[in-house]
């Protein structure tokens, strides 16, 4: 197996050997809520998790992972507030719920093989498993870690033994400072809910039937009941980006932990991927400026290119998105590729040991797939693991078959398409901006234009620099500003 693999445990904050509870590592991974196209940083998640299941292949561990649909409407997911998305997508779309999730949970689907990732064992919808949800909240009231109140079924937080711990807060310091729904009756504010009734007079699209009335299940509940349902009552890795951990992922562990009643934890290793940064802040639907896979692909960027682009930061590291980066990924893409392609067919390599065998004993083989070991049990170091690839095939110690021997291992680990993608397929790209980004960035060039007929300096300046941050270049002519995705 190589090196023993590292891993980064959120909960405890502190890099551990990675030891599996049997013969297979069960892995859950939060999937996509399917209201809207996932878009490039949502995308960062899945990525993330394939890196994880291939390190995993490659130290022999049979893997078997679940990704969850929630294809059941919601509130607004980090404070339980607003309008339900999936409704509110139906509503706009001018189609049922069930249409509309079903259409952006192909898209969903469109991206991970876009993406090369190695589809997952089983993705479960949530309508499916409404009744074991209905089920599992009923057995919690039963045990007296829930209450009803007029709004639904709450999770009675104060009862939850560490309840945080995985944030590392205390009841006292949870969304702090946050807007945070006042709910009539609810007694502590961090509890949640495990239901939600519906509100007298209005009828939801998607409703069933509960003992505490017609309503839908809360946000938390879907992930216990089916990792539980598919890994067992306990599994080994459960991953989703940097803001499940504050509060998704701890009112898992806080029902779960609660059902299960064992006093053991529910999950020992949880695994979390930073954001993927779009100017100044993350890309997000809510915060505009997102830009899809397809998008890709039209701008003439091999979706692969943005995996590489992905491998080339940590996982835990937040990213800036530019075109720049972007294309600078296609044009290493491009280089690898070859190279590459001048070896192929590559030696089918999967594992540690299945590479070293490949290596039949060439000590500059061996010392290369040392080093991506070294890289890759190092927490998923797959920045590192690309500097030593670039390293080994500049390098005139590698013979072909050791070179043959290098791609392979480097395509199981990364995933980017070393066996298979032409190079002359990555030519060319074009600037790449989102619609609603393209709008913001007309305002800022207006704003400033309109600051430099003022003779406001500073504040051009100041625009010049914000704009400059977005990736922009804006050129001064006498007809006026124009700019340019840099």
């Amino acid at each position: 197996m190589g090196r023993p693999l590292r891993l980064f445990n959120s909960l405890g904050r502190r890099t551990e050997d990675f030891a599996p509870a049997g013969d297979t590592v069960g892995i859950y991974t939060c999937g996509p809520t399917v209201y809207a196209y996932p878009h490039l940083g949502n995308m960062r998640a899945y990525v993330f998790a394939d890196t994880l299941r291939r390190a995993l292949r490659w130290k022999g561990l049979p893997t078997r992972q679940i990704i969850n649909i929630t294809d059941v409407g919601h509130a607004v997911a980090e404070l339980e507030l607003g309008d339900d998305k999936l409704e509110v997508a139906a509503a706009r779309e001018r189609k049922s719920v069930e249409e509309v999730a079903e259409h952006y949970t192909q898209a969903f689907f469109a991206d991970l093989a876009a993406l090369n990732i190695l589809p997952a064992d089983e993705y479960p919808r949530a309508t499916a498993c409404v009744d074991q949800m209905i089920d599992f909240a009923a057995e919690l009231e039963r045990r007296g870690f829930a209450y009803t109140i007029e709004s639904g079924l709450y999770f009675d937080t104060s009862k939850s033994v560490d309840y945080g711990r995985l944030a590392l807060i205390n009841t006292e310091g949870q969304r702090e400072g946050a807007r945070v729904e006042q709910v009539e009756g609810r007694r502590n504010k961090t509890d949640f809910a495990l239901w939600r009734t519906e509100t007298p007079g209005q009828m939801r699209a998607m409703r069933w039937k509960s003992p505490w009335g017609w309503g839908a299940p809360g946000w938390h509940l879907e992930c216990s009941v089916m990792s539980i349902a598919l890994l067992g009552s306990h599994f080994d890795i459960h991953t989703g980006g940097i803001d499940h951990r504050q509060l998704h992922h701890v009112n898992e562990i806080a029902q779960s932990e609660a059902y299960l009643g064992d006093a053991r934890p529910w999950v020992r290793y949880w695994l979390h991927n930073e954001f993927l940064q779009f100017g100044a802040q993350k890309m997000a639907k809510s915060a505009g400026g997102t830009i899809r896979v397809a998008d890709l692909s039209s701008a003439g960027i091999h979706p692969l290119a943005y995996r590489l682009f992905l491998s080339g930061g940590h996982y835990r590291a937040q990213l800036d998105y530019t075109h720049e980066a972007i294309e600078s990924a296609q044009s290493s893409l491009r280089r690898l590729m070859a190279r590459a392609e001048p070896l192929r067919p590559l030696p089918p390599i999967q594992t540690y040991a299945q590479a070293v065998d490949s290596a039949h004993g060439d000590q500059a083989t061996i010392d290369a797939l040392n080093q991506f070991d070294a890289a890759i049990s190092n927490d998923l170091g797959t920045p590192q693991l690309l500097a030593h690839l670039h390293e080994s095939l500049r390098s005139d110690g590698l013979s072909a078959d050791g070179r043959r021997a290098v791609l392979s291992s480097a395509e199981s680990l990364l995933g980017i398409g070393l066996d298979r993608i032409a190079s002359d397929g990555l030519a060319g790209t074009q600037a790449l901006l989102a619609d609603d980004l393209t709008a913001r960035v007309t305002d800022l060039v207006a704003e400033r234009e309109a600051a430099r007929a003022a003779r406001d300096w500073p504040r051009a300046d100041q625009l010049r620099a914000q704009l400059e941050r977005l990736g922009v270049q804006v050129t001064d002519t006498p007809q006026g500003p124009t700019w340019r995705a840099n």
